[in-house]
């Protein structure tokens, strides 16, 4: 009779000392399982703003900065390149930039740009993702009375220098601007992938 009791206290030891290796267990296996699910450093980086400086870039140049595994450009335009893309708003598809997705309010304009010189976009094809090659040079493609701008050897979708697709091509849409500004007390450093935030 004595011995029951000893057995019973006994169970319950080793029951409970077996759920406690038990759940020690489980989380051990459980932590690396979760965190298989958090983001790498490297994902991490690859997904985080960058920050460009366009200082030594020269009026009707193009520079290329890398940001999330694409391709961004930054083009500093000249006052010949900005009266161009005024004087093709009859023919392309959203002279106004109203498919919002494409740009963030701030460059929702028709130079698609916060300062009028300086086009940032994503160097993607909205057609198939191939990368159009910059023209910046007036009749520079087979195009007749081409004023300058992105040209996909692709598909011949055609964009204007503030990456407005031409009508009648087959890409559907503007070329993506990413969110972005101007880093404080600079004209020439701009961190893309990110809108400001205000104070």
């Amino acid at each position: 009779m004595g011995n029951d009791g000893a057995d019973n206290s006994r169970r319950r030891f080793l029951t409970n000392a077996t759920s406690v290796v038990g759940a020690v267990g489980a989380a051990f296996v459980a932590v690396p399982f979760l965190s298989y699910w958090q983001p790498s450093q490297k994902a991490l980086a690859a997904g985080a703003p960058v920050e460009a400086d366009f200082g030594k870039l020269e009026s009707g140049k193009m520079m290329v900065v890398k940001w999330r595994g694409k391709p961004v450009w930054i083009v500093k335009r000249t006052a010949e390149m900005i009266a161009d893309i005024k004087a093709v708003d009859g023919e392309v598809a959203d002279a106004n930039s109203k498919v919002e997705e494409q740009q963030p309010k701030y460059c929702q304009n028709q130079l698609r740009s916060i300062k009028d010189d300086v086009f940032i976009a994503e160097g993607i094809c909205t057609h198939l993702g191939c990368s159009p090659t910059f023209m910046p040079e007036p009749g520079n493609t087979p195009v007749q009375g081409w004023k300058g701008g992105f040209f996909c050897p692709c598909h011949g979708s055609l964009f204007d220098l503030a990456g407005r697709v031409f009508s009648g091509v087959p890409a559907p849409t503007n070329l993506v601007v990413p969110s972005h500004y101007y880093l404080s007390g600079s004209d020439t450093k701009v961190l893309i992938g990110e809108d400001k935030k205000e104070a």
